[in-house]
């Protein structure tokens, strides 16, 4: 990913990665072309939809980084009050550059997303580093449609 990415730009990947290896104490696994994704989680919906999903990540976009926390955003208020400039959208948080926020905030939203999510599917490791394409090739990576709020 860094040999596609302006030399700023991949520095901050770096940066991220680092971050989520710490966070998570998983290893970063590709999902698709652009997403770097810890964990995984397998779930199934009442009406039958199942699949796996990454549990949390980054896609170092041009315009902003993506960073999904899943199940959502929802619940953490209180923290997204204190991380710096941001946009949300339904799992995607967008931040233009890692100095707009603060990294130990970033830190305990990471793991609040990790704690929300396992009460309701186990977390597992990736045991492969292989591509991950079938849940993106359904579904969009983010659903702005209904949320793009900015955050100072």
């Amino acid at each position: 990913m860094a040999a596609i990415l302006p030399a700023a730009r991949a520095a901050e990947a770096k940066r991220l990665n680092t971050l989520f290896e710490t966070v998570t104490g998983f290893r970063p696994v590709m999902w698709g072309p652009s997403i770097v994704g810890y964990g995984r989680y397998d779930y199934r919906y009442k009406s039958g939809r199942e699949g796996t999903f990454l549990a949390t990540g980054f896609s170092p976009r041009k315009a902003a980084f993506s960073i999904y926390i899943m199940p959502g955003y929802s619940d953490f208020g209180s923290i997204l009050a204190r991380l710096g400039k941001h946009k949300t959208g339904k799992s995607c948080l967008y931040v233009n550059k890692l100095s707009d926020i603060d990294g130990d905030v970033l830190a305990e939203l990471i793991r609040a997303g990790l704690d929300d999510l396992s009460s309701r599917w186990p977390i597992k490791s990736e045991q492969t580093a292989s591509i991950r394409t079938a849940f993106w090739t359904k579904t969009r990576s983010c659903d702005m449609s209904r949320a793009n709020r900015r955050h100072p």
